[in-house]
């Protein structure tokens, strides 16, 4: 998982909360608020989510700060969590596809990740309307140039350092570097700076499987308020912005999700397996993103 990710963090005591408490909505609270959702994502013009490691925990990738989370199981002085999957063996969960799916249908504007699974790129989202905050562990990126490295494995290290291989673009030739950020590395502007003008614009932000504890990322969903936006939370703990939020739903992501496609009379496509050897993305955004 990303215990082979975690592992590879600097040590850091103060990991904010962890073992966070996860409640879960009544039956008939949850199929009411799960309408809601539904009428306010067919109402919006401009969607935009924000998503987290529980988004992921189904593939067998675990969360951090819940009950077995990563950094609550090494608060407590022990192992690794169960189920545990290598990143390259996870594929997308129903979240993820359905993300895919408001996508194409045009629902869906853009996606800001704080996820470094890559599975955003695998289940099909186009890198073009997704900002990885916080990095992306099948990413390299060349310092020079600009151009980007999709890999189908793993890359060895993290904190934005030189790896084995070099750009192969015709006149560089340098070496490429990763895109995973240690805990003291600050957010790459081309990320943050496209995921804040997308909240800026949406009317809607769709927070789905994160604590929103982590500086200063949870903080983006909040600019959609300040233009007039809403913001709905979708996990399974509380969190610092739910009092912010015009809806906060206590459920599975992927059981939630399912349910509003259902509302939306869309179908939740099925996940095909690509296998890369390598694709290099220019380092352009389209303007009018």
């Amino acid at each position: 998982m990303s215990l082979g990710y975690a592992q590879k963090l600097s040590y850091r005591e103060d990991v904010g909360t962890v073992g966070m408490t996860e409640f879960f909505d009544s039956t008939e609270v949850l199929d009411r608020k799960i309408e809601e959702m539904a009428d306010i994502i067919k109402k919006s013009k401009h969607l935009v989510t924000f998503t987290g490691a529980g988004i992921s925990t189904s593939c067998g990738i675990p969360d951090f700060r819940g009950p077995k989370g990563v950094w609550t199981l090494q608060h407590e002085g022990k192992g690794v969590p169960e189920a545990s999957l290598p990143f390259h063996s996870a594929t997308p969960s129903l979240t993820h596809m359905a993300l895919v799916e408001l996508e194409r249908v045009g629902i869906l504007k853009f996606v800001i990740s704080q996820n470094v699974d890559s599975l955003h790129l695998r289940s099909g989202i186009p890198r073009v309307k997704l900002s990885e905050l916080h990095g992306n562990s099948f990413r390299e990126l060349c310092p020079s140039c600009g151009v980007e490295y999709i890999r189908d494995f793993e890359i060895e290290t993290i904190g934005m350092k030189e790896t084995p291989r070099r750009c192969t673009q015709l006149n560089c030739g340098s070496k490429l570097n990763d895109t995973v950020l240690d805990w003291d590395d600050a957010l790459p502007p081309k990320e943050m700076n496209i995921a804040e003008k997308q909240c800026k614009m949406a009317d809607v932000v769709l927070c789905l499987g994160t604590s929103l504890q982590i500086t200063p990322a949870c903080n983006l969903p909040l600019k959609a308020i300040r233009g007039g936006g809403k913001v709905v939370i979708v996990n399974l703990q509380k969190t610092p912005k739910d009092k912010k939020a015009s809806l906060v739903i206590h459920g599975l992501v992927d059981k939630v999700i399912a349910r509003v496609m259902q509302f939306l009379n869309l179908r939740i496509p099925p996940y095909v397996r690509i296998d890369l050897i390598q694709v290099s993305l220019s380092n352009t955004q389209k303007s009018e993103l």
